[in-house]
């Protein structure tokens, strides 16, 4: 299997904030070092687990340029520039090209709910604008309403430059009628889609857990990519309880606590974000303990 050209283990890395609410660059860069280094071979920016509703555009431009600067050599950087308005998204994604990012993320319009036919313009639109550059179609229907459907996937797939799409949604027979069409690459928009998508055949996900779980994601990956299924499934049923205890609450909020547990300074989140409360930071650490990933407190 040809090796997907953005990677296959590509992580939405958070967006670190310093104490007076500002993007922490210096943060960010040893980061993105850290998610190279433990396993991504590519990192999202200003997704939604990096609060992109939340940073304006400056300040993601800012930052690709920060995680550009620090990892474009070795790894691929991908600009989330999706919007439900298309005119902005097109001008985001001309600035972000401008940055040396890799490729797009570009989540289907939310809130307006266009029609099929507006889908499909409002892609062109903005793989137009990425020059060639790869743009991944990011299909999380629990979010924005609609389903991308496998009918309207093949015509997205029509667009030279539009090349995947990360799914976010548990459906398996419609991750396999993207397979069998075979014009998008399949990436697992949830952690605990990473291994049933590989074992369907899947390019590999864009991920949230491999924040701190990184190397044994890495392992699951390539053990897939081996055909050791079984690998697979065992490093899957281990990594289970870190993708329950990530998700006890809205997503960055406790990848965030538990990351700041574990000595990253990436600060807290903005409204409408709230942190991690007393209970919420208790069962985090109580988890990342029975891991092993954080030393047990004394006492």
């Amino acid at each position: 299997m040809t090796r997907p050209v953005l990677g296959e283990l590509l992580t939405a890395m958070v967006t670190p904030f310093a104490d007076d609410g500002t993007v922490n660059h210096q943060s960010a860069r040893r980061m993105a070092r850290h998610l190279v280094d433990t396993g991504s071979d590519g990192i999202v920016v200003c997704g939604t687990t990096g609060e992109g509703p939340t940073v304006n555009d400056r300040e993601k431009l800012e930052l690709l340029e920060t995680v550009v600067s620090e990892v474009g050599p070795s790894a691929s950087v991908v600009a989330n520039t999706g919007s439900y308005d298309t005119h902005h998204s097109v001008a985001l994604t001309r600035s972000a090209l401008a940055t040396g990012v890799d490729g797009f993320l570009v989540v289907t319009p939310y809130y307006n709910k266009p029609p099929v036919d507006g889908i499909v313009a409002h892609y062109e639109a903005i793989a137009e604008a990425a020059e060639g550059r790869p743009v991944i179609v990011y299909n999380i229907p629990q979010r924005v309403v609609l389903n991308l459907e496998p009918d309207l996937l093949a015509r997205l797939s029509e667009i030279d430059n539009v090349i995947a799409v990360k799914q976010a949604t548990a459906d398996l027979d419609q991750a396999r009628s993207i397979l069998d069409h075979g014009g998008l690459e399949l990436y697992a928009g949830n952690d605990d889609l990473l291994a049933p998508f590989l074992r369907l055949g899947g390019a590999g996900g864009i991920c949230v857990a491999s924040h701190i779980a990184g190397r044994r994601m890495r392992e699951m990956v390539a053990a897939a990519t081996a055909g050791d299924l079984d690998r697979t499934d065992a490093i899957d049923r281990e990594l289970q309880p870190l993708y329950d205890v990530l998700s006890i609450t809205t997503n960055p909020i406790p990848l965030k606590a538990a990351l700041n547990l574990l000595g990253h300074d990436v600060g807290g989140l903005r409204l409408p974000l709230v942190e991690a409360d007393a209970a919420q930071t208790a069962t985090l650490q109580a988890a990342l303990e029975l891991a092993g990933i954080l030393p047990v407190a004394a006492g």
